[in-house]
């Protein structure tokens, strides 16, 4: 797994940590996708994330001092993963997803076709494309499927 830099931690989250987790999702979202309508109150959010993603999989933060990074897995699959506009690029993000790929033969997440820093990052670590739809999601938006193996063919 890839190793934050000295000072941060990535820890396994508690329950206890959805609501701050729920808040950095909504600031990293309104600030790296201005292009994503709102499509929820703050209030939704925390419900969403106490009731769904805390309880429908794993979920780990990168703290340093404060959490700044999150990722969002169930069994072969990223659900989310977002790091704070201001940690991006310092290897929070590749921490986070070396845990999900050390525990996992292949995964597969969806991110937005819009969203090249995303879909460059995930090229970056093996990801490759395997499909697309033209917006069939809440948001509207074209989005991209991503897959990666740990025994891709050469």
């Amino acid at each position: 797994m890839d190793h934050p830099p000295a000072g941060y931690v990535v820890r396994a989250a508690r329950e206890s940590d959805s609501a701050i987790v729920a808040r950095l999702h909504r600031l990293v979202v309104r600030q790296c996708l201005p292009y994503l309508p709102e499509l929820h109150t703050p209030q939704e959010d925390l419900d969403f994330f106490a009731n769904v993603v805390f309880s429908q999989g794993d979920v780990w933060v990168a703290e340093a001092g404060e959490t700044i990074g999150y990722c969002w897995r169930q069994p072969g699959w990223v659900r989310h993963l977002y790091v704070h506009p201001s940690h991006q690029g310092g290897g929070i993000g590749s921490a986070l997803l070396g845990g999900a790929m050390d525990a996992n033969e292949e995964l597969q997440l969806w991110t937005f076709a819009r969203n090249e820093a995303a879909r460059a990052f995930y090229a970056k670590r093996g990801f490759r494309e395997i499909g697309r739809t033209d917006g069939d999601n809440e948001e509207r938006q074209p989005d991209v499927l991503l897959r990666w193996m740990r025994s891709w063919p050469a």
